[in-house]
């Protein structure tokens, strides 16, 4: 179901609860009927039985197939419409002025920051980036639902999550140029960024790698917070987009998430585009929902233009993670990206231009959240005249200090694998020091902090 073709208003936040779906009137919990089902078999006069793997299935002498097509699409959840007004009078914003303001903010600034990073792409200034236009309010509306203590995946376009987490402006434009002081040292792609800091995990390119390594950590996080009752128990939270959701890893980590009932609440981004194809080719099924409850996982479907709908949905889905010791939750946020994939694509080879401009006309998280706040008359035109400017100057600055900043030295290429450096590391690090040294026109390291000489301290260091 998409944002475009949807016209049902759903107000409330019920969560789909797959083990609801079953027929009778039994209220034992899902895990109870899994462990009671195993080994039974039926009596002659039962009306349903406990397959090992079924549950509570009835009996019946009609012959239906299950045909997807015919039944209703699962809602989408939202707070309040495009034009900023909310849908539900019972609603109660849990925002004070401030904080929604914060929240405004951020998504203005990130895009801000996508659109001169673009440029400077262009420009030959830095080797690639990522936009994340139309999918600002999923990004910084989740992240502010979470704990500090949340262990968090992203994927490539969770710009924001770093944003709202307190990854600053000279953390992101450090990282883009890999100079002396990015975290990474200079060892990943930009908008690969990664916290520990944060709790944020480093992002990968490799698709979809880091949902089953969610999974492995909820499950962590699920004996630590059993094991450490005192202190605050945690999550861990994935995002992906849609087209992840075509890998194999995807299917495994919910498998086991749900298989395990660990604490992890597992965020899609169906932006509609999975590089250059569009979701009309991925799949047939009703989105990535439809596969939560397959998996007997805890499923929403939300707004991702709605930034509180996506707070409140992540706040929910947190805490039902938390619940009985834990269980997963997925939540399918749905947009539209408006961008394209990134600087290495031109998405008006396959899509229209006009298709695109009507998204950004019609509908983005960031007009939508600026006309609640004018509605409550706490914005202006000159306040957003005044951040625009504000936050272009900040993020210009940054970007030239960066820019000017020598890279890591040479010698980080040895170092992160082992704890002292080996005897083989030496002898490759001494020939490449006498290259360097024999040709230094051909290789010029002075931009890198000491040089050749960046080489001598690991040279120094006892194996």
């Amino acid at each position: 179901m998409s944002l475009r073709s949807g016209s049902r208003r759903v107000c409330g936040s019920k969560l789909l609860r797959p083990q609801s779906l079953a027929n009778g009137s039994s209220n034992l919990r899902a895990a109870t009927r899994w462990q009671r089902c195993q080994g039974v078999a039926t009596t002659a006069n039962a009306e349903r039985v406990l397959f090992p793997g079924a549950l509570n299935s009835e009996f019946t002498n009609s012959m239906d197939f299950l045909r997807p097509s015919t039944k209703k699409a699962i809602p989408t959840y939202r707070v309040m419409d495009q034009y900023g007004e909310v849908l539900d009078p019972a609603y109660k914003c849990d925002l004070e002025d401030e904080e929604a303001l914060k929240l405004y903010r951020n998504m203005v600034c990130l895009s801000i920051m996508d659109l001169l990073m673009f440029e400077a792409q262009r420009q030959g200034r830095l080797s690639f980036y990522m936009v994340s236009a139309g999918e600002e309010g999923i990004a910084i509306g989740s992240a502010s639902a979470l704990s500090p203590g949340d262990v968090v995946f992203c994927q490539y376009r969770e710009t924001g999550v770093y944003l709202q987490r307190g990854f600053t402006l000279d953390d992101f434009m450090n990282q883009l140029y890999a100079n002396a002081k990015d975290h990474g040292l200079g060892r990943n792609m930009p908008v690969h960024y990664g916290s520990k800091e944060l709790n944020i995990h480093t992002i990968s390119s490799t698709l979809a790698t880091q949902i089953p390594h969610a999974a492995g950590a909820a499950y962590a996080l699920k004996l630590q917070n059993q094991q450490l009752p005192d202190t605050p128990p945690r999550i861990a939270v994935c995002y992906f987009g849609e087209g992840a959701a075509s890998e194999g890893d995807f299917h495994a980590a919910l498998n086991i998430a749900a298989t395990r009932q660990v604490p992890a609440v597992f965020i899609c981004r169906n932006n509609g585009y999975a590089i250059s194809t569009p979701t009309s080719d991925q799949y047939r099924g009703d989105g990535i929902a439809s596969r939560g409850a397959g998996y007997g996982i805890d499923t929403l479907r939300v707004d991702g233009n709605d930034i509180f709908a996506v707070r409140r949905a992540t706040q929910e889905a947190r805490r039902r993670a938390l619940e009985d010791g834990g269980r997963p939750v997925l939540i399918e946020m749905m947009a539209y990206r408006v961008g394209h994939h990134s600087t290495s694509d031109d998405s008006f080879a396959y899509r229209q231009r006009v298709e695109v401009e009507d998204w950004k006309r019609r509908d983005n998280p960031i007009t939508r959240m600026r006309k609640w706040l004018e509605g409550k008359s706490i914005w202006s035109e000159d306040k957003e005249r005044e951040l625009r400017s504000s936050l272009r100057k900040e993020i210009l600055v940054a970007f030239d200090k960066a820019e000017k900043m020598k890279k890591p030295a040479i010698s980080n290429m040895f170092k992160g694998v082992y704890e002292n450096p080996t005897e083989e590391q030496k002898d490759h690090a001494t020939e490449l020091k006498d290259i360097l040294t024999r040709y230094p026109k051909e290789y010029d390291v002075d931009h890198h902090e000491g040089g050749v000489g960046g080489l001598d301290e690991l040279l120094e260091t006892k194996s």
